[in-house]
């Protein structure tokens, strides 16, 4: 049985899956079978693992009262996370930047709670299910999401499976060029200039001496036209080693007042005419988040859907 139809036999007979968006701001919580179907959700700041992980298990305790019960979870987490699934500390937070959050089981907790099947997997590549189901990606089976927010991470579908290795995909530490006339150093702590470093939200703060949502004029101009070189720059080598169908931008940086139409013809400057395929020049090619800020709680619910379909095998 493949994993549509199994949504689909469920989707009719209305039983529940729960996805949680764990956010290094805040945590995202949806019972429901789609995006446009939910029958309860939890919005909350991310604050210590204890008070967290304590507040989504006091919502589902609270929502099993009331007889929303789901079937299977799914956990969208930002990391870095350990996926090694035969590793001891499979489900953890890792060496996060995030104070208190190094070392975090956030696999078990859950697991532990609500006895059913979790499935388990970062932020970006749960945000990347999640457009691929519902949002800019469906019916693509090679796609990349990347957001653009307090930092930037992308998760990559390869012919419908989400690419994973030792460890999850590190799009946004990936070297970019500096902008000629860019003197900023860096906003990384590891790496300084990466991609993060470079074009972040942080790093567009201490650039510009304000946040991305308040620039304006000359300086908003400015700022797009910098922010998508870096961004260009960080795709030209996505594109050449994952060549995916589509790209797709999430995150607050991404709403920035003309950046996909910069980001567009960067890119087609960067690429310099290699491989001069049509398809990266076209407005479907980079291409804002169809699901907004559904798109992780959306993909952990995917995640869900995928452990249960795992489990029944």
């Amino acid at each position: 049985m493949t994993v549509d139809s199994v949504l689909s036999r469920r989707m009719n007979d209305l039983p529940l899956l729960a996805g949680i968006e764990a956010g290094g701001t805040k945590v995202f919580v949806l019972l429901g079978t789609g995006p446009d179907d939910a029958v309860a959700e939890l919005r909350i700041p991310t604050t210590t693992p204890e008070e967290t992980l304590g507040s989504v298990i006091d919502f589902f305790a609270t929502q099993r009262e009331a007889g929303n019960v789901p079937v299977a979870a799914g956990i969208a987490s930002f990391g870095p996370v350990e996926l090694r699934r035969d590793h001891p500390r499979y489900g953890f937070i890792t060496t996060t930047p995030k104070p208190g959050w190094s070392g975090t089981d956030v696999l078990g907790p859950i697991r532990a709670v609500l006895d059913v099947p979790v499935g388990f997997d970062t932020d970006v590549n749960g945000a990347a299910l999640g457009e691929g189901r519902w949002g800019a990606a469906a019916g693509l089976d090679s796609f990349v999401y990347l957001t653009v927010g307090t930092g930037i991470g992308g998760g990559a579908v390869v012919n419908g499976t989400v690419a994973h290795g030792v460890v999850h995909a590190e799009m946004g530490h990936v070297a970019v060029p500096r902008h000629p006339d860019d003197d900023f150093e860096g906003r990384c702590p590891f790496h300084r200039s990466c991609l993060e470093g470079m074009a972040s939200g942080p790093a567009i703060a201490d650039r510009w001496g304000t946040p991305a949502q308040d620039l304006a004029g000359a300086e908003l101009e400015a700022a797009v036209e910098m922010q998508a070189w870096y961004l260009a720059a960080g795709l030209r080598t996505i594109v050449y080693v994952l060549a995916p169908q589509r790209v797709i931008l999430g995150g607050g940086v991404a709403a920035m007042p003309g950046l996909m139409p910069a980001v567009r013809r960067a890119l087609i400057d960067t690429l310099g005419g290699y491989p001069g395929l049509p398809e990266h020049g076209s407005v479907d090619f980079v291409v804002p988040a169809g699901l907004g800020s559904l798109a992780g709680p959306a993909g952990a619910l995917v995640l869900a859907d995928h452990a249960l379909n795992d489990s029944a095998r």
